[in-house]
Parts: C-alpha cells; structure tokens; sequence
C-alpha cells in the first residue's frame, strides 16, 4: 500500500459526519425550533445504547477495547512493536449528555478519535507509540455529581468505592446503574496513564466565532464549585401570616440567586454565578414555602478570587438565615482547581493548526472537561472547533461542518507528532 507522508493525511469528513449523524440518532430530541439535540443522560439505557454503538465501532476498527470499574471505555491501536502494555497516545471525551445536550458536546471529541485512527487504517500507517480513543463516564454531572466522573477515577482522584456509592438525582446508585447497563467493567481502576492526552470539543463559547478563528488552543480550564443550599423554614398560609412573621424558604431561595449574579458581576473578570436549580416544597401558590433546595455554579480561572467568592456566598446565607429564621445547610457536590495545561501541547496544537492554514488562537475554557482530570498524569491539551452562536447544552449548539472537519485533521496531525512514526508514516509492524 502506498503510504502518503504523514503531514499530507487528512480524515474523511463523511465517515465523520455520518457517525455523528448515527449516534445522534440515540434518544433524539428537537428543540423549540425543531432543533436536533439529545438527552442522554448518564447511565440510563439510551447512555448504553450509545455505549455499545461507540464500542462496536472500536470493535469494528480492530481496537483492544477496555472497560473499567466505573464504565469508562477506551480502545488501543498498537504502535509498531504490537505490545499493549506501552504507554499510549489517548484521546476522547465523552457521549454522555445534559437533558438538553446538543449532537456534538463530547461527542466530537470521541467519534473524531475513531476517524483518526480509521484514516491511520486506510492509509497503512504505523505509529511508534500506541494510540487510544477512550469515553468517560458521566462527565457532564447531570445525572451524578461531580462532573467528570469516570475521568477523575480514572486518574485516582477520586475512590471507584466512593464514586459507585454516589446516589443521582433520581435516587439511583452509580454502582448498580453500571451493573444494570453491562458496563461494570474488570479493568481495575486507575487506570493506566497515558504519555500524552487530547481532547478534542466545541468550545461551547462564543469566543472562536467572535475573533474568526477556526481552531482553538486551550491554555486550561478554570476552577469550578458546586454547592447545594438545603433551606428549612416554616410552612404557612400565603394570606395570614404578616411579612414579618414568615420564615420563607421560597424568599431565601430567590435572594440566594440573586445575590450570587451581583456577586459574579461585582467580582468581574473571568467571575461567573449560575444558579441552575431551585426546588421548592410544597410548591403551592397559596404557601408559603416550608423548604428549598439550590444549586449555585461558581467558576473562575482565579482559585483564590474563586474562594473568595466562595466564602462570600456562605456569609450572605449566614445572614439570611439569621435575619429569615431559618436553617441553610450546605452540601458541596464538586469542587476542582484551575488547571493549566502543558505549554509546549498548547504550542503543538497552535503550530499544527497554523501548518494546516486554520486561523488559531488561545483561549481557556469556561467549562470542565475531562482532560482537566486527564492533565495531573501526564502532558495534556484541548482543540476547540467554533460553536454558532456560542450555543451548548442546548439543541441548538451547532458548529459547522467544515469546522468539525478542521478540527478533527488539526487531531490527527496531533496525534501523529506525539505517536511517531518512520517520517513517512509507514511500515510494517514488527
């Protein structure tokens, strides 16, 4: 077969596209506009029916597929010496999605990994190293809290016991999800580190499309806080209990929210305050609340101005619960660092894609991903592709197929500089 050299390679878009069209076609939903989106929330059985197209693809591909304790999926190509005991050159992300994902949050980064490695197929490419495209489980958190689950067990920060015995926000237990799907796997967890990681995503954000440029080289990710606010007051009647008497949980719920976008408005920079939950109970018109629940999102790539945020949050509930007679307790659900990533992957990435002639820029990442958990054991980067709009976790995220396609040949060339090969890319392996 004749090989070409490799900087010459370049994935086949339709292949591409077609898979993403296919996966999409597991649990569909439309946004309001009749938009293409997904819900396929961790661990329900749309996330296995996703799970076992993805490992029949690896399958397909001739990959050595692993399934670990907590569920996370990876499939390796040997490098040259056919050995799969050697350190590999892994990418992936993530198929799992929000209620109201989008068709390429994650997904990208997983279904670009096979076209990489079907292209090295097609082409008779052997690499040094090997290489392996992996998906982690629950990486969005919104089914299981913390985000970026099967990620962090996967590097040893956090217990496989710990992680099974997390209960969702449907009362079900990680542990026996995993059983119940068939993706409670033997492969002991951690798992083996890689020499270098990618990830490839959407950016998620409007930044790329606002600055023109194709690719992204992401410098990190900023730190993120999740907390829950349990608030307990006093039921009443909406109608004869005075202001001044009322220990209104629904009233402390709403001044919590509030108070944390002045804060992240007063703080600035990189600050943001998302409250994306609030529960009320009993829930009636004509009731005064009797309890609250609250989910607060804090994020910034500055920990100690995070932590100042933090602590500025549990002081304002203090206040309000003294002043409302009522109790807050507070649960924290995930809290990770910022995270930087390996200088000279941040340059590889830049220096491909300008090789390429994609207009590149740097830029840090406003979300989590797993490649923040992947970064504390070993050279780790991101490639981000333009998201319209600035458009995710919603139906109508969209990045455009030409994009999707640069994205994914910036990857490749990538993980061929990191893999090696013979210069030309070729050889059989011995």
């Amino acid at each position: 077969m004749s090989v070409p050299d490799r900087g010459d390679l370049r994935v086949d878009g339709s292949r591409l596209h077609a898979r993403i069209a296919a996966l999409h076609e597991i649990a569909p939903i439309s946004g309001p506009g009749g938009e293409p989106g997904n819900a396929r929330l961790a661990l329900t059985d749309a996330d296995r029916e996703g799970r076992d197209l993805v490992r029949a693809w690896m399958a397909e591909l001739g990959l050595h597929v692993h399934v670990d304790g907590i569920g996370n999926v990876w499939g390796v190509r040997p490098g040259r010496s056919g050995r799969l005991d050697e350190p590999a050159v892994m990418t992936g992300s993530h198929i799992d999605t929000v209620g109201t994902g989008g068709r390429f949050d994650g997904n990208l980064g997983v279904l670009a990994g096979l076209e990489v490695v079907e292209t090295l197929e097609r082409h008779g490419v052997v690499t040094e190293r090997p290489i392996a495209v992996a998906f982690f489980t629950n990486e969005e958190g919104a089914r299981f809290a913390p985000d970026m689950m099967g990620s962090l067990v996967f590097v040893g920060g956090l217990a496989l016991e710990e992680a099974l015995d997390t209960t969702g926000i449907d009362g079900a237990r990680v542990g026996a999800e995993l059983a119940r799907i068939g993706y409670a796997g033997a492969t002991p967890c951690p798992g083996p580190s890689p020499c270098a990681f990618v990830e490839l995503h959407v950016e998620q954000g409007p930044v790329l499309e606002a600055e023109g440029c194709t690719i992204g080289s992401v410098t990190g990710v900023q730190g993120i806080s999740w907390q829950e606010l349990t608030i307990v007051g006093q039921s009443n009647h909406a109608g004869t209990t005075p202001m001044r008497l009322r220990h209104d949980s629904g009233y402390v719920a709403a001044e919590l929210a509030v108070f944390a976008r002045r804060l992240a408005l007063e703080l600035g920079g990189s600050q943001v305050a998302t409250v994306g939950t609030i529960e009320l109970h009993p829930n009636l018109v004509n009731v005064v609340a009797a309890s609250a629940r609250v989910t607060i999102d804090l994020r910034n790539t500055d920990d100690g101005v995070l932590r100042t945020a933090e602590e500025r949050l549990a002081e304002h509930a203090r206040d309000l619960a003294a002043a409302e007679g009522v109790t807050i307790t507070a649960r924290r659900l995930a809290r990770f660092e910022p995270v930087a990533f390996d200088p000279a992957m941040i340059a590889l990435v830049e220096r491909t894609a300008e090789r390429l002639g994609h207009p590149v820029m740097r830029l840090p990442s406003g979300a989590g991903h797993d490649a923040q958990m992947l970064a504390r054991v070993c050279p780790t980067a991101m490639i981000f592709t333009p998201s319209v709009g600035g458009i995710s976790h919603n139906p109508a995220e969209l990045t455009a197929p030409a994009d999707l396609e640069a994205g994914a040949d910036v990857l490749l060339q990538v993980l061929l500089e990191l893999a090696g090969t013979d210069g030309g890319g070729g050889g059989e392996r011995r």
